[in-house]
Parts: structure tokens; sequence; C-alpha cells
């Protein structure tokens, strides 16, 4: 079938609204203590003025949701400073809330460092570890346990990325990459050519830096492009696996267990794991609170959830919320009118603004908020290639990993590929 094209809105003063927001939302707006209210009672409010990438509505402070008839009403046990539900595949935002407001992303911005660096190494690829190249780690960070003079494969890196969030790994991937410098620059490129015009990047496993910022909206985007890899869902979907250890002269080198501290892939603390979740990141530092980013498949319908920053008291509260997300958002697909959508990278743009759909006459669903522009001629040269199809691991019970390809139907890839869950061993190959 040939391709038909769907317009994309240029709205050039978003772009400039986004380029005005490191200015006006460094550091959040605190509202001003009541008589009756404890000065720590107090929460940061989100700025009036946010970026209006993706629609209008999700630049507006507080919860945007138009429900339909039979839609159930949103959780009440939401306490996120700032949160959305995407359905992944179409991209469309079935609630929001202050979902551009820029904060604190801590590791959740490791997808951005996956997305940019993991087709730059082959993962069979081996790097022995210098002194250098773990220099700078911050205090309090987390560690995968990779040693100086050790050899690892690029393989046993990103595992300790995804499962332990290894401030470690990040810093030798990124000494592979040329430097922390030049990865820096790489991320923030990259946030640029998927529209997270709200992220910038200082330290690039999200340990707390200032000025360093993200949204739930990006945090998404950049979700949904991560998916997108192979290695990407592999690792984000990963339970467990086993890690190099030390190799000491005259012996077999051990291996030690690690587990992904998404608790809910693999359950944990009192968290279950959640039915059909696929990745992806959590994160955790005392400026940025927790944050969380998943996506979860039901009856075939794939769901993107990022919750950041919950206030509640409520123990693991942002697994527990993103969870009441999700459950709402399956409940909700097709009763709700979308408040917005997660808008294309540059590189799935053409010559004259418009995107590629693989849909032969569909147009911009009736009231459909138009999604907010780009200009392309100032990113253009940092837009490369890059797959516009979601796939998603699937996991049945977090043990039990296989995935489901799903196709974007705006920016399709050339093939849909199925695969079935499979059992698999306890190195996590599948047996027959």
């Amino acid at each position: 079938m040939p391709a038909s094209k769907k317009s994309v809105w240029t709205v050039t003063a978003a772009v400039a609204a986004a380029a005005l927001l490191p200015l006006l939302t460094a550091a959040p707006a605190v509202a001003e203590p009541t008589p009756d209210k404890k000065k720590e009672e107090v929460q940061p409010q989100p700025p009036a003025l946010m970026s209006h990438v993706g629609g209008a509505l999700l630049g507006r402070p507080g919860t945007q949701v138009q429900l339909g008839p039979g839609a159930p009403v949103l959780p009440k046990e939401l306490s996120g400073r700032s949160w959305i539900v995407a359905d992944a595949e179409t991209g469309d935002v079935l609630a929001a809330h202050n979902s551009h407001w820029r904060l604190a992303p801590a590791s959740t911005l490791k997808m951005l460092f996956a997305d940019t660096l993991l087709p730059k190494f082959p993962r069979t690829t081996s790097h022995t570890v210098l002194p250098a190249d773990l220099a700078g780690i911050g205090a309090g960070s987390s560690l995968v346990g990779v040693k100086e003079k050790q050899t690892y494969s690029v393989h046993d890196l990103w595992l300790g990325v995804f499962l332990r969030s290894g401030n470690d790994a990040v810093r030798v991937l990124s000494a592979m990459n040329g430097g922390i410098p030049q990865t820096v620059r790489d991320m923030n490129a990259r946030a640029t050519e998927l529209q997270a015009l709200d992220t910038f990047v200082v330290s690039p496993d999200g340990y707390d830096a200032p000025s360093q910022l993200s949204s739930a909206y990006d945090l998404t985007l950049i979700a949904r492009s991560g998916m997108q890899k192979p290695d990407f869902r592999e690792y984000a979907a990963t339970a467990r696996a086993k890690f190099p250890g030390e190799l000491k002269p005259g012996k077999k080198r051990e291996t030690f267990e690690i587990q992904n501290t998404n608790r809910l892939l693999t359950g944990d603390f009192g968290i279950p794991p959640y039915q059909g979740i696929a990745g992806v990141k959590n994160g955790n530092t005392t400026h940025a609170g927790a944050t969380f980013t998943g996506v979860a498949e039901r009856n075939g319908k794939v769901l993107l959830v990022t919750v950041m920053n919950p206030s509640s008291k409520e123990q693991h509260a942002v697994y527990k919320e993103t969870a009441r997300l999700l459950d709402w958002g399956f409940a909700a697909s097709g009763k709700v009118k979308p408040v917005g959508e997660l808008v294309p990278p540059t590189s799935a743009l053409t010559d004259d603004g418009t995107v590629e759909d693989i849909d032969a006459g569909t147009d911009a669903a009736p009231g459909k908020t138009p999604p907010g522009g780009v200009d392309k001629a100032a990113v253009a040269e940092r837009a490369g290639g890059v797959g516009t199809a979601l796939a998603v691991a699937g996991c049945a019970l977090a043990l039990l990993v296989g995935a489901v390809f799903l196709v974007n139907r705006r920016w399709p890839v050339p093939e849909l590929i199925v695969r079935r869950s499979a059992p698999q061993d306890e190195d996590g190959k599948e047996t027959p």
C-alpha cells in the first residue's frame, strides 16, 4: 500500500517558548505557606508557562483529561508532581498532569543515555577498565561493581546500566564514547532530534546536577524511541542476569547475580510484578525524588506511563501510582478523547514538513490537538536515522520474557516481527 502523508503543524512559538523554559523553570516555584499549613507540607507548584509540544493542553498546569461515555475516572491516589499516560502505538496522550514540568529526572535519564549510545558499540566489544574511566562518580551512586583493570563486554556493561542502574557502567561506556563531555553533547543532540525540548543533560547517569532537567512528556518520548531498538528492549525486560566478578590470577572468573531494580518487573518489597510489564527505567535521588517510566501490554494495547516525584508517604508510591495509571489507561482506552500526542522525531519529517503515514487517507482525529512543532532548520544537522515503529518486550510474570513487536501506524518500519514468549533457563536463554 503506498504511504500517505500526514501534515505536521509547525508551531514556531512552541519552540521559542521551549528555548526560554530553562530561564523560567530551572527552579520550581513554591507556593507561599498559609497560616494553617506547616512549611514542610507546602508542595512546589508548576510554572504557568510550559512547553506546548504535543498539544496546547499539555502546556497547561494541572490534570488534563477528556472523559467520554463509559470512561473511568482517574485514580484518586495520585501524588506525582508530573505524570502522563500515552498509547505507545498511536502516540495519543490519554491523560496528563503537568507533563511538561521540567524536573530532575534521576536515573530515568539513563534511557536517553542508552538510546544515544546503544547503536555505537557492538555488544561483543570488550573494554579493559582504566582508573580514569571511573573518575568522578558521585557519592552515593548506584553501582553494579565494575572494577579497574578488569575486562567487560559491552553487553555486560549495558546489563549493569539497565538492571542495577550502575553509574560505574555508565562512566565506562562514556569513556568508550570519547568521555563525559562528548557523551553529554551527544545526548543533548539526541534529545533535540526527538523533540524532547524540556530535557537538558549535564551528567549522563542522571546524578543530580544543576540545570539537569527533563519532563514526564520527554521521558515518555525517549522511552518510546528506545523501545524501538532490539537491544534496548532486551535489557529493559531482563529481570535477572549474571555479571562478571573480578578475575584473579590462576582462577576461573566467577560471576554474581544482579537483579533489575524495576519493582514492577521483578516484584519485591511488597510490590507484585505488573501483568504485561516490559520495562523501562526507574530512578531516585535526593533532589529528584522517585521517578519511573514503564511500558506494558494488555490485550494488544500498549501503554507508556511516566510518574515523577510523588509526594505521597505511601511506600514505593512511584510504582503503585504507575500501576494505577496503567490500570486506568487500559480501562479508558477508546473511551477518552486524547489531550495531545507524542510527536515524531525530526528524522521522521520529510523535507516539506510532513510525516510518512502507513494508513492511506487517514487524517487527524476530529478535535485532536495539533502537535507542537519544531524548527527543522535549527536541528536538521542533528537528525539521524531512527526507526519509528514501537516494539515492546512482553513479560508474563517478569521471569518469562518474550517480545511483541508492534508497528506504529504513523511511522512504520519495513517489517512486522512477532516473537512469542518462550521459557528461559537461569541464564536468560530460551529453552526448547
